[in-house]
């Protein structure tokens, strides 16, 4: 099964303008920690995508260069300012606060958690330097024993690296920090059952300025800043990605990340990282979600505002950016929501 690497908790991360990749599964599988660091095994998951609620997310704590092929901090929102949903300091995703929370949590696909917490993490090196010693390179990995990636670490260098866009290989779980991936890369949508994955460029540039060679992939920054990859962008109300993986809202923008859902994802189910909502869906607060959300933020549906369906009672279609903020090609994204 495809394990979900971008599973994060509910927190604001929108910023780059490359894209991350995130991937999950829907079965099961544990994770030890690698040879070289403390225990990383995730009972199952990855960290919480775009800012949904406190079960899901990254932590987007940059910005790049050039604004995101989706949007941007300042225009993010689950609806227009008309609402009451939207502001320029939120956008509908869970806040910070469970950053902490989620950096801990299981991973019960045992892939890893897109966790968006804008707090710093662990970091013994420079992704963007690739500052570490001779035949080693940086990579995110989960120094607590959890299913999120939580920081950055130096770890033997594969002397036959495998490049971006080639299958490559994790040893013990794909939170530990040891793939078969080239400088500059690390191994993305992982396997559970067979630890192989597809390796993905990092972010380019520097921490004030990521960039992404790929003019169709967007820099997403999250998990305490130890996940900085370029992924491809998409549009949320098509869900055009790739087998075992959806279309989730990460820093304002919109990329492919692996579905860290597993047997839990639909309308209503709970969330803490960005991409533990089934595909289509997307992670937001209680108050958004209404009553019957019995945790801090729930899985709802994108829609399309021009033809709004909304299958949840007593919701709406509202816009997901504020008003006049939605790029062009995205000014029909909306999210089943509470009307304010």
């Amino acid at each position: 099964m495809r394990s979900a690497w971008l599973l994060v908790p509910f927190m604001a991360l929108m910023g780059c303008d490359s894209v991350v990749a995130i991937s999950g599964t829907d079965g099961e599988g544990s994770t030890s920690a690698a040879s070289s660091g403390p225990d990383t095994s995730p009972t199952a998951s990855i960290t919480d995508t775009s800012p949904p609620p406190t079960t899901t997310g990254l932590d987007p704590s940059t910005t790049t260069d050039n604004p995101p092929t989706v949007g941007n901090e300042s225009s993010s929102g689950y609806a227009s300012s008309s609402s009451g949903y939207a502001s320029s300091s939120s956008s509908g995703y869970v806040g910070s606060s469970s950053s902490s929370e989620s950096s801990s949590s299981t991973d019960p696909t045992g892939i890893g958690f897109i966790d968006p917490s804008d707090s710093g993490g662990d970091q013994e090196c420079d992704p963007y330097l690739q500052d570490c010693p001779d035949g080693e390179k940086c990579n995110a990995w989960a120094n607590d024993g959890g299913g999120a990636w939580n920081a950055l670490g130096c770890f033997p260098l594969d002397p036959t690296p495998d490049q971006p866009g080639d299958p490559c290989q994790v040893e013990e779980s794909g939170v530990s920090g040891i793939d078969t991936c080239a400088l500059g890369s690390m191994c993305w949508d992982v396997d559970t059952e067979t630890n192989i994955g597809t390796c993905v460029a990092m972010c380019e540039g520097s921490a004030a300025m990521p960039t992404c060679d790929d003019p169709g992939a967007t820099c997403v920054i999250s998990n305490n800043d130890a996940l900085n990859l370029c992924l491809p962008a998409c549009d949320p109300t098509m869900q055009t990605c790739g087998l075992g993986q959806g279309c989730y809202a990460i820093d304002d923008t919109f990329v492919c990340a692996p579905d860290g859902s597993a047997k839990q994802g639909a309308p209503g189910d709970p969330c803490e990282f960005l991409n533990a909502c089934d595909p289509g869906g997307a992670c937001v607060e209680a108050e958004m979600f209404g009553p019957s959300c019995a945790s801090a933020s729930c899985c709802s549906l994108f829609c399309n505002l021009s033809a709004p369906v909304c299958p949840t009672v007593g919701h709406e279609c509202v816009p997901w950016f504020e008003e006049g903020a939605a790029p062009p090609m995205l000014v029909d994204v909306g999210v089943c929501a509470v009307p304010a």
